[in-house]
């Protein structure tokens, strides 16, 4: 399930919403870090997740768009990874809108708890919450639909979303708030999105 064999063509085809999201993200930091253009620049300072141009400009959209930028190429690199490697198979399974819902949304959650309960001077940036909303889907369907993914598979994922968590905490540098609700927030819209009368579509 979570070992990719398509080729590049069919993973664009069988994938669409993963390998736009991944395109967003490294196409954002292609051009905010990798060309010095004050244009591209401008647009990286509106979109980051600054608390304080959140709470005293009502700047809101940087909930959202701070979902697709990130510190630097490894930051970008390993969250579009993880994206690429457990996007899939809810992607097929969800559908489109779903799918969209899910991963946006889970972001979104990370992000308000950090504007909340982060220091109003923190910046933050990254899809780190969003995959670990697809952590929470995930670990929803081990526990309540477990029709839909084998005991080879629940193995992995429990494995690795142990793993992340752990890192979480110590790993400096790390948005704490946003991986934790994140997760959470990916729980509870799986519950939303996948019904129990949802038949496995894992490939």
């Amino acid at each position: 399930m979570f070992f990719r064999t398509e080729s590049f063509q069919q993973f664009l085809k069988f994938y669409p919403i993963v390998s736009i999201l991944v395109a967003i993200n490294l196409g954002l930091w292609l051009l905010t870090e990798f060309l010095p253009i004050p244009l591209f620049e401008s647009i990286r300072e509106l979109g980051l997740g600054t608390n304080f141009m959140i709470e005293y400009n009502n700047e809101y959209w940087r909930l959202l768009t701070a979902v697709f930028f990130h510190y630097g190429l490894i930051h970008a690199l390993f969250n579009s990874f993880s994206l690429v490697l457990f996007g899939p198979p809810l992607e097929r399974m969800l559908g489109k809108t779903k799918f969209v819902i899910l991963y946006l949304g889970s972001g979104i959650i990370g992000n308000i708890a950090t504007f909340y309960l982060g220091s109003i001077y923190l910046q933050h940036a990254g899809a780190s919450g969003a995959v670990f909303g697809i952590f929470g889907a995930y670990l929803f369907i081990v526990l309540f639909r477990k029709h839909l993914i084998d005991d080879q598979n629940k193995q992995i994922i429990v494995t690795i979303m142990v793993i992340a968590l752990i890192m979480t905490f110590v790993r400096s540098n790390i948005n704490v708030y946003a991986h934790i609700f994140g997760f959470i927030g990916g729980f509870a819209l799986a519950n939303l999105l996948i019904s129990s009368k949802t038949h496995s579509r894992w490939i």
